[in-house]
């Protein structure tokens, strides 16, 4: 496929983890490069050999541990791919260079790019400690929904009467909340899978985009 270099490409990124929230190990990767319109160019989706094979009493304490069976009957039938997270590192690596892709995306993007990180220099014994190429933005979709999307009226008014109010008496902005709403799908259910996810996450940032506001994108 010949690249458009008139084009900006962007690579949107998902992890699922284990070990907790504060301190997160990467059992399963996706992401997908597209335009700002949304269309999809390349996706790749990864579960961690290092992680899921060689730390089972690790993987029991993922928050979606109930989801190992599914894993692994989609391993058995090569429906995912397994691999070690310095060939992630490369693909990823391989991918921005090929389509000079302007931003980094995730959807509370500090939660992964901790991740990620963080699951770099365990593995590494921080050897080496950066995993995501340096020099790329990395922007986060809930900060530019918070600045957009949950601004609006509209969506103000769908919250309440959905009960999406944290206790705080905000508005929700998860990626399965904003993704309902954006679709209209009020009985849509996030599959909490790396790249199934990504390709949901890429539909708020365009949907931003397409508020033609001033948002927050970076996450620093």
């Amino acid at each position: 496929m010949k690249i458009d270099k008139r084009k900006s490409y962007y690579l949107t990124i998902d992890t699922e983890t284990s070990n907790g929230f504060t301190d997160p190990i990467v059992y399963d990767i996706g992401g997908a490069i597209h335009d700002k319109e949304g269309n999809v160019y390349e996706t790749f989706s990864f579960v961690i050999y290092e992680t899921f094979c060689k730390m089972k009493d690790l993987m029991e304490t993922a928050y979606y541990a109930d989801k190992i069976p599914m894993y692994q009957k989609d391993i058995d039938e090569g429906k995912r791919k397994i691999v070690r997270y310095f060939t992630v590192k490369k693909e990823i690596e391989k991918l921005c260079k090929k389509y000079n892709v302007k931003a980094i995306i995730a959807h509370n993007a500090r939660f992964d790019y901790r991740s990620t990180t963080r699951t770099q220099r365990y593995l590494t014994k921080s050897k080496y400690r950066w995993f995501l190429p340096y020099g790329i933005p990395i922007w986060d979709t809930m900060t530019m929904a918070q600045d957009t999307i949950c601004k609006q009226k509209s969506y103000k008014e769908w919250c309440k009467k959905n009960d999406y109010i944290c206790k705080n008496g905000r508005v929700r902005s998860t990626a399965e909340i904003l993704y309902r709403y954006i679709k209209g799908k009020n009985d849509f259910i996030e599959s909490h899978t790396a790249l199934e996810d990504v390709l949901i996450e890429k539909e708020i940032f365009v949907h931003c985009l397409r508020q033609h506001k001033k948002m927050r994108k970076a996450i620093w």
